[in-house]
């Protein structure tokens, strides 16, 4: 039971920074004027702060989660960056892609229950 509720700490790290890459993708589409006005602008700063916040439930995740469960939590990112990526900025969403994405699906399922 404590191992689910830190791996559920760990994937909320991940699903965050997740949406930080979002903002700082927005941010950069904006023009600012300044590379100074670039980076030190209120969402480029929170974003920056939600990446710090991440690290610190990654460190306290890691208290009770193996360390080789670790890169297997964090390939979820690929599946909600691929997700904003389609709805928020209207990517496509191409067959290796999608393959991709089952693959990597298929792999964290497998570690999961332990199958090798």
């Amino acid at each position: 039971m404590e191992m689910i509720l830190y791996s559920g700490i760990y994937l909320v790290g991940v699903f965050v920074a997740a949406v930080s890459q979002v903002m700082l993708k927005k941010a950069a589409q904006k023009d600012h004027g300044s590379a100074v006005r670039e980076y030190l602008n209120p969402l480029v700063m929170f974003a920056y702060i939600l990446f710090f916040l991440t690290t610190l439930l990654t460190i306290y995740a890691y208290k009770v989660i193996p360390i080789s469960l670790g890169p297997i939590l964090e390939a979820t990112s690929y599946i909600y960056i691929t997700f904003f990526g389609v709805t928020i900025f209207k990517e496509k969403l191409g067959w290796k892609k999608a393959i991709a994405l089952v693959l990597i699906i298929v792999g964290i399922v497998v570690y999961s229950f332990g199958i090798s």
